[in-house]
């Protein structure tokens, strides 16, 4: 199914994750979406395998903890996910070199905890991993020491962004 896009979330410099100057990082982009979900899109590259030609299970929990925690900016645009749990069912493996998609949601939002969901679903439309977890609310303040202006972060288009993306 198709979604709009509703905002593209910020990318930084060098975090692993989305650091667009990170050579070896995954430089994802982040999407909201009309129905209330984020998809991240990343194409994993040789430098991020485990078993020749397949993702590393560390990145796959990366890419989905990232994109899980992230999914609470949706809802509450300054407060970020710090992570307390996370667990992973490996279902497929995952190719290096194809884009992928990560779909992360809330599902449960308290006052100081929130909990989501999310996979990584492969070009052919299934499933290879899936993730539950469960993270802080927490201002940048209280997580880094440095000044959310001295982050490098911001919006980044990077040429023909999407208006809507299939999951």
């Amino acid at each position: 199914m198709k979604y709009k896009i509703t905002r593209k979330q910020e990318n930084s410099s060098k975090c692993i994750v989305c650091g667009l100057d990170n050579k070896l990082g995954l430089k994802a982009s982040f999407y909201e979406l009309e129905n209330g979900e984020l998809v991240s899109i990343f194409t994993p590259i040789e430098e991020h395998q485990s078993y020749p030609g397949r993702l590393h299970g560390g990145v796959t929990a990366s890419i989905l903890d990232e994109t899980i925690g992230r999914a609470i900016m949706i809802k509450h645009e300054n407060i970020w996910g710090v992570t307390i749990e996370l667990n992973l069912k490996y279902r497929k493996p995952i190719p290096l070199n194809e884009e992928l998609r990560v779909v992360g949601r809330i599902t449960k939002d308290g006052s100081r905890i929130f909990e989501g969901t999310g996979e990584i679903i492969l070009k052919t439309g299934e499933v290879a991993v899936t993730a539950v977890g469960k993270y802080f609310k927490m201002p940048i303040g209280k997580i880094a020491d440095v000044e959310h202006e001295h982050m490098h972060w911001e919006v980044i288009i990077l040429g023909n962004e999407p208006e809507e993306i299939e999951i």
